[in-house]
């Protein structure tokens, strides 16, 4: 049988071959999060320097490629929708550029990263006996993006994963390829959770999956620490389906076990549907590989709300940085310098709200001890810093879930509402959150 590196013939080239095609001024496009090419992504850096390239825009959103190294400044400048942890002190410094992204179209690419980039560089499984490459754990905006792109370059991951919605190209739509290397998959980069974050995460898990969510509901669960790992705490429930942005941990389990079956879904029932895998280990993947059940989509497909807004019993589950009493969410940054973004949330959160029999639920701790031994704070706030951007609005948030219980606001006057906030609010701050509750809504 022909092998995939013969099948793919003089398209397989050397890194610096194919990276030659990149000039000065020239607007790359990289596929994002943990589908971020680092292959490309390292080469790229490394021949842009060597060849003395300069003004080089690199669309990475959600990027885990570090492409702010001093070295770098006037040779690659970042735009981001996310300040991921390779780049997010460069992006305070304003060495990269933020961008608010949070409206999304079927199979366009969003506004604000360039619409034609001169090279999409994105990674891929090797050809099959028929030409299709997949996408692997990650189609994100891959599709529209190798329509859109002048060039693609593709790295070849070999134990990439199949799937079925839209995640495959055609070589023929690829115009050079080369090898990637085995251990260069992206990681999220996250820290491992303290025992406080371990416990405040299976406590609110436990009540949302409790408490919120019904038998035949619809599930879209976020990519944050509380939300990722809510799939873990669902194996009582039944006949549940799942209709999201990135496929969290857990889910392929409730699969086999029957408890996810998506036969009430509204839209693509029976089916798992998402644009992405993530935070999910290798046998986990091996679940989802060629599953039938499983379908991956463009991203602006999964997360274009004229969509979503057709679902019933639609249950949108996102994390919060900090929420203020009257349940305004901030899930960007807690002042004007981003530590996230926007990604999918705020479309997700009015589609819950929306829904008949939905929910839009917002998780997060209640409060947080510094990394670096800090004292702590509290994530439930009396209001929000100054240049605090508004992820999602309090008039779409029907539900905050701290690990000391929910906070159910949708009908609720502001005095109401800030009773309740302070009810699931760590102890040592309901004082100070009710002394302000008397002096800003007369609680």
């Amino acid at each position: 049988m022909q092998n995939w590196r013969d099948r793919l013939g003089s398209k397989l080239v050397p890194m610096d071959t194919a990276l030659s095609n990149v000039k000065s001024g020239d607007r790359v496009n990289a596929s994002p999060y943990t589908s971020s090419p680092v292959t490309l992504c390292e080469g790229l850096k490394q021949y842009a320097l060597k060849a003395g390239l300069k003004d080089i825009q690199v669309d990475h959103l959600a990027s885990l490629a570090c492409w702010t190294e001093p070295e770098l400044k006037g040779v690659i400048r970042l735009r981001d929708n996310y300040a991921t942890p390779p780049n997010r002190a460069a992006m305070h410094a304003g060495e990269a550029d933020y961008l608010p992204i949070g409206l999304w179209r079927s199979h366009e690419l969003p506004a604000g990263t360039e619409q034609n980039p001169d090279v999409f560089l994105v990674p891929v499984s090797p050809p099959d006996e028929n030409g299709y490459c997949s996408f692997g754990p990650g189609v994100w905006m891959s599709p529209t993006c190798v329509q859109r792109a002048k060039l693609v370059i593709a790295e070849v991951q070999e134990d990439f994963i199949r799937t079925g919605g839209e995640n495959y190209v055609h070589m023929d739509q690829i115009d050079l390829f080369v090898e990637g290397k085995p251990s260069a998959a992206a990681s999220s980069g996250a820290p491992e959770p303290s025992e406080d974050e371990v416990a405040q995460v299976s406590a609110i898990c436990t009540i949302v999956a409790a408490d919120l969510i019904n038998d035949g509901d619809t599930l879209q669960m976020g990519v944050g620490t509380v939300s990722a790992s809510l799939g873990h705490f669902l194996d009582f429930r039944n006949d549940l389906g799942v209709q999201t942005e990135l496929i969290t941990g857990g889910i392929a389990e409730l699969v086999q076990r029957g408890n996810i079956t998506g036969m009430n879904k509204s839209i693509h029932r029976g089916k798992v549907v998402g644009s992405a895998l993530v935070a999910m280990p290798r046998e986990e993947l091996e679940l989802i590989n060629n599953n039938p059940a499983f379908e991956l989509y463009d991203f602006g497909y999964t997360d274009d709300l004229r969509r979503l807004i057709q679902i019933d019993n639609f249950v949108t589950v996102n994390n919060a940085l900090a929420v203020d009493l009257t349940g305004q969410v901030a899930a960007e940054a807690f002042d004007h310098r981003p530590y996230t973004g926007v990604g999918g949330q705020t479309v997700f959160m009015l589609a819950g709200a929306y829904s008949p029999n939905g929910k839009s639920i917002s998780v997060v701790p209640s409060s947080t001890v510094p990394a670096d031994g800090g004292q702590r704070f509290t994530r439930i706030v009396p209001y929000h810093a100054s240049a605090t951007p508004i992820t999602v609005p309090r008039t779409y948030v029907d539900y905050v879930v701290t690990e000391f219980g929910a906070a159910e606001l949708r009908g609720k006057s502001t005095a109401e509402r800030a009773r309740a906030m302070i009810e699931i609010a760590h102890p040592d701050f309901r004082d100070m959150l009710m002394d302000e509750a008397r002096r800003y809504y007369g609680v």
